[in-house]
């Protein structure tokens, strides 16, 4: 069982030891050699990187890396085994991160990993991003299911509704769902991109298609009904929630579209 799990990176960090993840450096085109594996060799989009964030890796693991399951994690972010992200995370956190014997012995029973669902309580998916965004993008990306695969349609209703959802771009699966999830999802971020105009957005919000596809996935996964299982997911480094309350409070009630607004998601979403 060939596993690759790539670890989208901008620069140089620690990365996990099993020989599962594969460090990849995306956006690296016209960027300086960070001794990684690049997202810019064979078919890529690495210079969308601004706009597709960790994507551009995806697109780099779906359309040139050779391995029986690929998964996507962040160099900040990690799929954890439970026990050990309560018992060893306030002294390594990279101790809890899963190994490549954990993966085996739960794709023995499923063939797709999931990080647990971030839980927002008082805002649906959409809202949510309507709040933190730009609910555009959400209207057309629904005119775009709509239009090339409308067998989807209902599922995109129903994942809108909810209130949580499998974040981050996160996951392990085989290359064959790999290969069918990516033929279905870049498709409709090159639309949405062709009916976009993201010229004028600021850094932050310019990378609105990195963000539509993590709503995208459960989309995917709802509309196929496949059995997957979930894993704690672990943060390397810690954050402040109690600061980004304010910030949390101007995009539900006022609607104020930034990256300290973003940032206050996280408090939303229960651990």
């Amino acid at each position: 069982m060939n596993i690759k799990i790539i670890v989208a990176a901008h620069k140089k960090y620690r990365m996990p030891a099993d020989r599962c993840y594969l460090p990849l450096h995306v956006g690296k085109k016209g960027k300086a050699d960070l001794g990684y594996q690049g997202d810019d060799a064979g078919d890529n989009i690495s210079e969308k990187n601004p706009y597709y964030c960790e994507l551009t890796g995806l697109y780099w693991a779906w359309k040139n890396l050779d391995a029986d399951y690929i998964g996507l994690a962040h160099y900040r972010r990690h799929f954890a085994n439970r026990i050990r992200k309560m018992t060893f995370w306030k002294k390594d956190p990279f101790d809890a991160v899963l190994t490549e014997k954990e993966i085996k012995k739960l794709l023995k029973k499923s063939d797709i990993i999931l990080p647990a669902k971030r839980h927002y309580y008082i805002e649906n998916l959409y809202s949510h991003y309507a709040h933190t965004h730009y609910e555009e993008h959400l209207i057309l990306t629904r005119k775009i299911i709509e239009q090339r695969t409308p067998e989807y349609l209902s599922a995109y209703d129903q994942v809108m509704e909810q209130t949580s959802g499998h974040m981050f771009n996160m996951f392990i699966m085989s290359k064959e769902k790999c290969n069918a999830y990516c033929s279905w999802l870049f498709p409709i971020l090159e639309e949405l991109e062709q009916q976009v105009d993201y010229t004028h957005y600021d850094p932050f919000q310019q990378r609105l298609f990195g963000r539509v596809s993590e709503l995208l996935l459960n989309v995917w996964i709802q509309k196929n009904q496949y059995h997957y299982q979930t894993v704690p997911f672990i943060n390397i480094e810690k954050s402040n929630l109690i600061k980004r309350i304010p910030a949390f409070l101007k995009a539900k009630f006022l609607h104020k579209n930034t990256a300290a607004v973003f940032n206050a998601q996280l408090f939303l979403r229960a651990i």
